[in-house]
């Protein structure tokens, strides 16, 4: 039986990944977050759509190094399959130009909090040569842009780790998978300018599951914010500058 851990887990695409895992295969899933009480929902829905489903909740302070890494340690003592690491906030860029602690949160829940997770994972797996890391990034850290520059800033962090622990893992057993999904239809996103327009959230785990299944080391989700972001990422300073973006 696959050990899948799930950081994040009541976030709408992290628990849509753990549906279609759930419908596809026996999964022993250890859940980690915040809000308890919607995670045993999210349990109850896993063991309904496949009775063999097994899972184990857990919670912890996001930020606190020492307690993820105690949790990780624990978790880790049935060896880790996949490692889907899926939590962050989109605030509002004002408020995090107004407010200086919002703007530290924001750093550090979508930055700094994901790569605790992720070395805390690949410490683990590391001396078993074994192991799959998914870190949920997003297009906005591929250029800073004035609309969101905060969370882009923290997502631009999880894409240079994620390049570097690549590079560290090159030779050896434990993959690394960097996941940038375009705007997707959430909770998160619901109250945002055209989100009528983002895409399916079932649409988006279905890819990223894909991109763990094929061992991608980035993928965009849907494909098509590669070639975007390729484009705003090459575009002049003169021309991206009268840009409202």
């Amino acid at each position: 039986m696959k050990h899948i851990v799930i950081v994040g887990a009541t976030s709408a695409m992290a628990e849509h990944c753990a549906r279609i895992w759930a419908e596809r295969e026996d999964c022993l899933f250890s859940l980690i977050a915040r809000d308890q009480d919607r995670c045993t929902r999210i349990q109850k829905d896993l063991e309904t759509r496949n009775p063999n489903t097994q899972c184990r909740l857990h919670q912890v302070n996001f930020i606190d190094p020492a307690a993820i890494s105690e949790l990780i340690t624990r978790v880790s003592a049935i060896p880790v399959d996949i490692a889907l690491i899926a939590h962050g906030t989109l605030p509002d860029q004002q408020a995090c130009e107004e407010d200086l602690s919002l703007c530290e949160h924001t750093l550090t829940i979508n930055g700094t909090s994901p790569v605790m997770f992720a070395e805390a994972f690949a410490k683990q797996m590391a001396p078993l040569d074994h192991g799959h890391i998914a870190l949920i990034g997003s297009v906005a850290g591929d250029r800073g842009r004035k609309s969101n520059y905060v969370y882009g800033a923290a997502k631009g962090l999880v894409t240079r780790y994620a390049q570097g622990l690549q590079h560290r893992f090159a030779k050896s057993g434990v993959r690394v998978t960097l996941v940038k999904p375009g705007p997707t239809k959430t909770p998160m996103t619901q109250a945002m300018p055209n989100a009528d327009s983002f895409a399916d959230v079932r649409e988006v785990a279905q890819q990223i599951l894909k991109a763990i299944d094929s061992r991608r080391e980035t993928a965009y989700v849907p494909i098509k914010w590669a070639l975007i972001m390729m484009i705003i990422r090459h575009l002049p300073r003169t021309v991206f500058n009268r840009m409202n973006i």
